[in-house]
């Protein structure tokens, strides 16, 4: 141990190891009780890997406010690591670091979370031990992460339900209030690469952690510099509890309410889904949804088998044309009319869909989230749920960047249309906001109620959610789940290809229907990456230049309005303040707009890019005008993506 603590002085003056590095290096040397832990170290500090060794010790993983994401195998795998070989090709151990996914960090959250949720638990009075669900993707060592949160969880008081295999984030955020528990934990890193992994956290009400409770748990575990802790006495600890069959039982009755018109999917003759879960979780749920509601489909044999390599794409991810190509390829090859895919742990869901042509084409998270909002007001509006004296209780909601073209269906119905920061945790507090406000019988749980019941009352004296989402395929349309939900997700948009199968049109087809009437709207996203701890400054430099001197002209035209959310106080259509963050939206004199912001979860900084073209005193787009419009539109974009990266280039220097 003492030739570690030299070489580690050695390489601090040298220049070739950061002080942080050297810091958490010495601290988690001095608690290891994990013979991996001393034999990667020594073995990285033997062979020079001083970028490795800073890359994971240069900071202890942030426990911020949507939980941890970090790598869980290195760049670089140590013998110790490696192990025993893996009939999975992945290391038989997590990578050694406190800038990690491993046992270590996972041990320190639950711990910091389980100390929060009992303070908690105590302070309303409440009686028994606090109650946790546990859930997990198919990522590598997602199995393990969940067994270690569940045994310190238990060690230290709390009773835990754990699934008793893969299950999506949206069931996770399901069970929680179907169980009553104080927190859930999901392990996942969503969409990411193979070899990160993470662990998310969500409240009593389902949805993830948001203030004051975001400040308390990341207290909680960011104080703790070990993992080591002294289990409770037996009679004290918590009891795990599986979770099976029962609970995706319950989950699949809730989601069979988000069926608007079952006579739609009935008369919607031929219609036919390929579904891909891209090795994740998808499946569990959705095979036997489609099946439940009589939806014919196929599926991709070797994207179901649940792979933590996810050895058949590039990326999990949903929103890539290439995660969907073996889907598309067999679309093409069957005659279906719809590709539906999830990401790993099936919060996030893309389509490919057939236009008159013949071809499949890709729908952008903007336009699904579209045509979910359209059709569902247009359907609960023909059905009499919402009226003409209701509507203005009834609320779609979406984040600053995601599509107006929601807001202005939204607002030609005359419902509220309600914007958020980015993440499903804001649209989750939103819900909450709105079950409070309910007037319940009396005896009656809110919890308990049918969808029905709830809508009535929802509808009474409170706020209707009839959908919400995010521009990154994140979508919901009902508040049992306080998460974005690929299961919800895939049956609601599979009841829009019914409906236009039954009108006769194709979804390309019905998409410009709406363009027609509410105007054209058009996005285009874009992101720069920077690895590791380097990586992390040059965000942090294009950040800042970007809020000290943010440009005053953009693609040669001036910027009409800056919205700094760092610094400046706003308030949303409700009269709710919105929270501080990392964004920058500027508007342009043209009407084009521009969104900056650090990913919460990836080594990003991303750009978001609107432009539009409204309607005429309301007067629909012709076809031709339409198509004319989408040149136009699109190649404006492709100018300002241009330009704002030759920008950032310059500032990033």
């Amino acid at each position: 141990m003492k030739d570690l603590n030299l070489c580690i002085q050695e390489a601090v003056q040298a220049g070739t190891l950061l002080d942080s590095s050297a810091r958490n290096l010495k601290l988690m040397l001095a608690s290891a009780t994990n013979s991996t832990v001393t034999e990667s170290i020594s073995e990285l500090m033997l062979t020079g890997a001083w970028a490795e060794l800073n890359d994971r010790f240069f900071r202890t993983l942030t426990f911020g406010t949507g939980g941890l994401r970090g790598r869980t195998i290195g760049k670089q795998v140590t013998r110790a690591e490696q192990g025993i070989p893996q009939a999975s090709g992945r290391p038989e151990q997590p990578c050694v670091g406190t800038n990690a996914m491993n046992g270590f960090n996972v041990s320190r959250a639950t711990q910091g979370l389980v100390a929060y949720v009992r303070e908690y638990h105590s302070s309303k009075g409440e009686v028994g031990r606090p109650k946790l669900v546990i859930a997990h993707d198919t990522r590598f060592f997602s199995p393990e992460f969940a067994a270690l949160a569940a045994r310190v969880a238990a060690e230290n008081g709390v009773d835990v339900f754990l699934f008793d295999g893969p299950r999506s984030t949206p069931q996770l955020s399901f069970t929680v209030r179907v169980q009553n528990a104080q927190a859930g934990i999901v392990i996942t890193a969503s969409h990411n690469p193979p070899h990160d992994n993470g662990y998310k956290v969500y409240f009593d009400e389902g949805a993830q952690v948001v203030e004051p409770h975001a400040s308390g748990i990341i207290a909680k575990v960011n104080a703790l510099e070990s993992d080591y802790y002294t289990p409770l006495v037996a009679t004290q600890q918590g009891v795990i509890t599986v979770l099976g069959k029962e609970a995706d039982d319950a989950y699949m009755s809730k989601l069979e309410s988000l069926i608007l018109d079952p006579e739609v999917i009935k008369s919607a003759s031929g219609l036919k889904f390929v579904f891909t879960s891209i090795h994740g979780t998808g499946g569990v749920i959705i095979r036997p949804m489609f099946e439940k509601l009589g939806f014919k489909y196929t599926t991709v044999p070797e994207q179901e088998i649940q792979d933590g390599r996810f050895p058949t794409v590039k990326s999990p991810n949903p929103e890539n044309a290439e995660a969907l190509a073996l889907a598309i390829t067999k679309a093409e090859a069957e005659n279906a009319d719809v590709v539906i895919a999830t990401d790993p742990d099936c919060d996030r869901m893309g389509v490919a869909v057939r236009n008159r042509a013949g071809k499949m084409e890709l729908l952008t998270g903007n336009e699904i989230g579209s045509l979910m909002a359209y059709y569902r007001v247009l359907t609960l509006r023909k059905q009499g749920v919402i009226t003409a004296e209701n509507a203005s209780r009834c609320v779609i909601i979406k984040t600053f960047v995601t599509t107006d073209l929601q807001k202005a269906i939204a607002v030609r119905n005359g419902l509220r249309c309600v914007e958020t920061l980015t993440g499903f945790k804001y649209i989750g507090a939103k819900l909450g906001k709105y079950e409070k406000a309910v007037s319940l019988p009396a005896g009656a749980t809110y919890r308990t109620l049918s969808e029905a019941e709830t809508r009535s009352l929802r509808l009474q004296n409170s706020s209707f959610y009839v959908c919400g989402g995010e521009e990154s395929y994140g979508y919901s349309a009902a508040d049992f789940i306080r998460d974005k939900d690929g299961n919800g997700a895939a049956i609601v948009f599979a009841e829009v290809a019914a409906y236009a199968k039954f009108r006769g049109v194709t979804l390309p087809e019905l998409l410009d229907e709406v363009y027609s009437e509410y105007g054209f709207y058009k996005e285009q996203n874009g992101s720069l990456t920077f690895e590791g701890a380097q990586g992390a400054a040059q965000i942090a430099k294009l950040v800042s230049s970007y809020a000290s001197h943010p440009p005053v002209e953009i693609d040669g035209v001036k910027v009409s309005a800056l919205r700094n959310f760092a610094t400046e106080d706003f308030i949303d259509v409700e009269g709710d303040p919105i929270p501080k963050e990392n964004m920058l939206i500027l508007e342009l004199m043209d009407g084009r707009r521009v969104a900056v912001r650090p990913s919460g979860t990836e080594p990003k900084i991303k750009f978001y890019l609107f432009a539009k073209q409204d309607t005429t005193e309301g007067k629909p787009f012709g076809v031709q005008e339409l198509a004319s419009l989408k040149v136009q539109v699109r190649d404006s974009l492709e100018n300002l993506w241009a330009w704002i990266q030759q920008d950032a280039a310059h500032r990033s220097k």
